[in-house]
């Protein structure tokens, strides 16, 4: 049957924005049954690319699209994060070179789809699932190419980059991060201390505010702030900081 005389598949295409990922939840909710759903993969309409998830035939797809696709179609808790977060906020700072990295962060207990673990995007993608800070807080919804994404603040964003690092984030690369960031909200930023499960994270980030001479440094409560007892050594062999505690890297301790 030809799309003219296909009422569904025509008003579903002519729905379909370009790029956009559409999953089963979806399809059904736009009164395309499972059924339906084989007839169009088999008539070359759609496109499987993983259980569950279709693009229209010959479209290009992005991770950001995918993305949206898990939050608004299958309500899943995660949001872009870390030094992703960042550069789609457009802080400008966060210059790599090479390939770009996305992170997504989501809870401990859920689980992304196969289909969006197993795409191929063009760019590495890695999951992190973590208890680091309360899901809801400090993410908001931004405009990145055309989609609507959740992403941390730059707030939040910060202490995810030093969540990850330094394994998968440079510390002194953080700190260039931080440094720049001179308009930090102080009230996000006490909130999102407060509720971090890090010690490490906090104390790092304390730690680069007070070296950067951030404004954000001397409005901070530290005495609502849990620091923890002992020391934590970040890296191997690095410069003891008695302040806060940390072992960190040599080049970090003499950056100036």
């Amino acid at each position: 049957m030809g799309i003219q005389k296909d009422k569904k598949l025509k008003n579903l295409l002519e729905h379909w924005p370009d790029g956009h990922v559409g999953t089963s939840p979806w399809l059904k909710k736009n009164g395309i049954s499972a059924q339906l759903t084989q007839r169009y993969l088999k008539s070359g309409w759609i496109k499987a690319i993983g259980r569950g998830a279709y693009k229209k035939s010959n479209d290009q797809i992005y991770w950001h699209s995918g993305l949206e696709s898990i939050q608004s179609q299958l309500g899943k808790n995660a949001h872009l994060g870390g030094p992703a977060a960042l550069m789609a906020r457009g802080i400008s700072h966060y210059i790599r070179f090479g390939e770009e990295h996305i992170y997504i962060f989501h809870e401990l207990n859920s689980k992304l789809p196969k289909w969006f673990l197993d795409y191929n995007w063009g760019n590495k993608v890695h999951t992190i699932a973590t208890s680091l800070l309360p899901n809801e807080v400090a993410i908001k919804a931004i405009e990145y190419k055309g989609f609507t994404i959740n992403a941390s603040s730059p707030e939040r964003g910060i202490l995810e980059c030093l969540y990850l690092a330094p394994k998968n984030f440079e510390l002194l690369e953080c700190y260039q991060l931080i440094e720049s960031m001179q308009t930090l909200r102080p009230d996000i930023m006490q909130d999102l201390l407060e509720r971090c499960n890090s010690v490490r994270v906090k104390r790092l980030f304390l730690y680069m505010a007070k070296k950067a001479e951030l404004p954000i440094w001397k409005k901070l409560e530290l005495n609502s702030i849990d620091l923890g007892r002992g020391d934590r050594a970040i890296v191997k062999n690095g410069v003891y900081n008695s302040e806060f505690k940390i072992s960190i890297p040599k080049a970090l301790d003499q950056y100036v």
